[in-house]
């Protein structure tokens, strides 16, 4: 069953073509937002916290500070109101999900830039 799953999903679900980014990176996610009749694009900048899932099921979590208050969003790969995604800085770490993150404020919470 989960192998014809796999088939539909891989034939009829279009993927689009994303930057290579993973956990740690700095990013920049343009989506659109209907309101109504009028269609605008907003921005979500942030650290991705985490990759998860794959094939058309794929979800990237991104983080950012709002002020004093720490704002996470989830966004699938495949959503169609996803415009493009831009990396802003590659980051570096050793795990492939950062939760610990969210616990770090001030200069703790930087991450290094990966040389390239």
């Amino acid at each position: 069953m989960e192998s014809l799953i796999k088939f539909v999903q891989d034939e009829f679900v279009t993927k689009k073509e994303l930057p290579d980014f993973s956990a740690g990176d700095t990013i920049t996610v343009y989506y659109e937002i209907r309101e109504g009749e009028k269609v605008r694009t907003q921005f979500f900048r942030g650290v991705v916290i985490q990759r998860r899932g794959s094939g058309a099921s794929e979800t990237f979590t991104i983080r950012k500070m709002s002020g004093t208050v720490g704002v996470e969003r989830i966004f699938p790969v495949n959503l169609p109101a996803l415009q493009k995604i831009e990396v802003n800085k590659r980051g570096k770490v050793r795990r492939a999900r950062i939760f610990y993150f969210r616990g770090l404020t001030g200069k703790k919470a930087r991450i290094t830039e990966r040389r390239r």
